[in-house]
């Protein structure tokens, strides 16, 4: 199932763009994406679907904005996880 909304952007912004409304659309999934695994509102394979990306490429572009997907609260954590590993 999907959800489906409208959203209203001024003309000139749009013109100002040079972007098709596509990739206008692709931009927000994406930014989106990307902001609400920052703050951990979404898994990575949710904000993937979301930015309608492969997971590999989520996390490329994760990285591109410098956001990690290795959250550790502490080393201790870290090194749980490297033992568990």
């Amino acid at each position: 199932m999907e959800y489906k909304t409208k959203i209203t952007i001024p003309e000139d912004i749009v013109l100002s763009l040079r972007i098709s409304d596509e990739d206008i659309v692709k931009d927000m999934k994406q930014t989106l994406a990307v902001k609400y695994y920052k703050e951990r509102k979404l898994s990575l394979g949710q904000c993937a679907e979301l930015a309608e990306m492969p997971k590999e490429d989520f996390i490329k572009l994760l990285s591109s904005n410098e956001i990690s997907i290795f959250n550790f609260e502490d080393d201790e954590e870290l090194l749980e996880d490297i033992r568990n590993a």
